[in-house]
């Protein structure tokens, strides 16, 4: 039962974007913000011991859904994306200062025993992924800011996705034909 909650808010949660553009157009006031909120709490709850760096958004979330459907403020619903931006940025962030940077840690999942020229490559693709979260980040405030709803959808909830796609493959593809061509 654990795994598939965890399977259906970790849909809600990419679907996010999508979930805030059809609740809003056609629900109740405020029901959208009260399920995203409900959604959230039950993500918070059984994700409590696995991913420690991902509880703060998750509790930004809740008081942003939440603070929607009190304050009957639909345009908080479009802060979300900008917080989990801003949270990658950080962990990704703190990870280059403190080591091994978060590329590393992933590769060593798959690898664990990489080679010590690849620590300063792994090191340059978490520099990227941390512009990529800049540029999302300033994107998604800006589109929850000044651009109609159906702008902010179509940014967070398909470019940004195809951007942080376009890098995975982008550096995945770079990763295994031209370095392995060194």
């Amino acid at each position: 039962m654990r795994l598939f909650l965890q399977i259906v808010t970790s849909l809600l949660l990419i679907g996010y974007p999508l979930a805030v553009y059809f609740g809003l157009n056609y629900l109740p006031a405020g029901t959208i913000a009260m399920v995203l909120c409900l959604f959230l709490i039950l993500r918070l709850l059984i994700q409590k011991q696995q991913v420690k760096s991902m509880v703060l958004p998750v509790l930004v979330g809740i008081g942003l859904t939440a603070g929607s459907f009190i304050a009957k403020r639909h345009d908080w619903l479009l802060y979300y994306p900008v917080v989990i931006n801003l949270s990658m940025l950080l962990l990704f962030g703190y990870s280059l200062k403190s080591g091994p940077s978060m590329i590393e840690r992933l590769a060593r999942l798959k690898e664990p025993d990489l080679p010590d020229e690849a620590i300063p490559y792994l090191q340059k693709v978490t520099l990227i992924w941390c512009g990529l979260f800049v540029f999302n980040g300033v994107v998604a405030l800006y589109t929850a800011r000044y651009s109609s709803l159906e702008i902010w959808t179509l940014y967070n909830g398909l470019i940004a996705y195809l951007l942080i796609g376009s890098l995975l493959g982008g550096e995945w593809l770079y990763r295994t034909i031209w370095l392995k061509k060194s």
